[in-house]
């Protein structure tokens, strides 16, 4: 038998060369990362990964231009929105932000028993009464030849935020936002009837960057009489700003006795903004707006400034919205496929 040892020795370095050589090869071309076959889950794109905790959920949509309800699976949803909701070309953490109050909003909807503005067999409008929402072939008319680069853009927001919502004490809140603040956000009392604890007024100093910061209005006297219900008289006064929110937003103005809120004010006249000031120039009023939007929780153009500075996403809604944890929404999705 020890005649055959030299020939167990060659054959078994031979295969071991066999399966050295391989590796050897592979090792200079892969840079230290996962390509080809073999790393082909590792480089997928989001396009390629789909997110099973979003996936299994489906959205009944209004689509109030045609009068029809759809049946969107919530990803798509979530993407319809915050690319409808959100400019595409905003840092990735602010998309990130906004996809995750989208998603926080749709759920607690979903759970909600109130179902004012919507009609029989449908969850949610596509409407600003609730998120606007575009759906993929809209999205594909309204961004042309940017279609794809934009969707996968808003599309890995989304996945990156999968099975995110925001809760305060263990419920999801209300995640409102909007365009641009005056420097402040508002107190939610200060502009609707409810107070939240979560909705509290912060300071928002990168909306100063916005194209929506401050804007103008003329509108002629006897117009502006008409829609306030109000007379201001031949004098240079209009009416007298008596009370100033928490965000530094005008509360309350007097005029000779009948007294207007700001929101009513804004309402009325359809202003960008509840911060305003005005001044009478002969037979016409030229109204000087702050901000673009209610106040009330996140500034989308304050998201994407603190996004410049190097904020996550994280901590740009706990900036926001105050007090609030980011909680798996996982048990509050199987309840509502459990309901259908």
């Amino acid at each position: 038998m020890k005649k055959f040892k030299p020939l167990i020795v060659l054959v078994s370095i031979l295969f071991a060369v066999i399966l050295i050589i391989p590796a050897v090869l592979v090792l200079p071309f892969t840079d230290g990362k996962a390509n080809g076959e073999l790393g082909e889950e590792l480089t997928k794109t989001p396009e390629q990964n789909p997110s099973s905790t979003d996936s299994a959920v489906e959205v009944a949509v209004y689509r109030s231009a045609i009068g029809k309800i759809e049946n969107v699976q919530l990803e798509d949803y979530l993407v319809g929105v915050v690319a409808a909701e959100m400019y595409a070309d905003f840092e990735d953490e602010a998309l990130k932000a906004q996809a995750l109050t989208a998603r926080t909003y749709i759920v607690k909807k979903m759970l909600s028993k109130d179902k004012m503005g919507v009609p029989d067999g449908a969850q949610v409008t596509d409407t600003q009464l609730h998120q606007v929402y575009h759906s993929d072939e809209e999205l594909r008319k309204k961004w042309d030849k940017d279609y794809e680069r934009k969707r996968s853009k808003v599309l890995a927001a989304v996945r990156a935020t999968s099975g995110q919502i925001l809760t305060y004490n263990g419920e999801a809140i209300d995640a409102s936002f909007f365009s641009t603040s005056n420097g402040y956000t508002e107190n939610s009392e200060d502009y609707w009837s409810n107070e939240l604890p979560y909705l509290r007024s912060v300071s928002s100093p990168w909306d100063k960057d916005s194209p929506k910061f401050s804007s103008q209005k003329v509108m002629s006297v006897k117009d502006f009489e008409a829609k306030l219900g109000v007379k201001v008289g031949s004098d240079s006064t209009i009416g007298k700003i008596v009370e100033r929110t928490t965000g530094k937003r005008v509360a309350k103005v007097d005029f000779n006795g009948k007294v207007l809120t700001g929101k009513e004010i804004r309402e009325a006249l359809e202003l960008q903004s509840s911060d305003f000031a005005w001044e009478r120039k002969g037979s016409k009023i030229v109204i000087s707006t702050k901000g673009y939007g209610h106040g009330v929780g996140m500034s989308q153009y304050g998201a994407n400034g603190m996004a410049v500075e190097g904020k996550d996403y994280k901590e740009i809604v706990k900036h926001y919205y105050q007090g609030v944890e980011i909680s798996s929404a996982e048990s509050m999705l199987a309840t509502i496929t459990a309901k259908k």
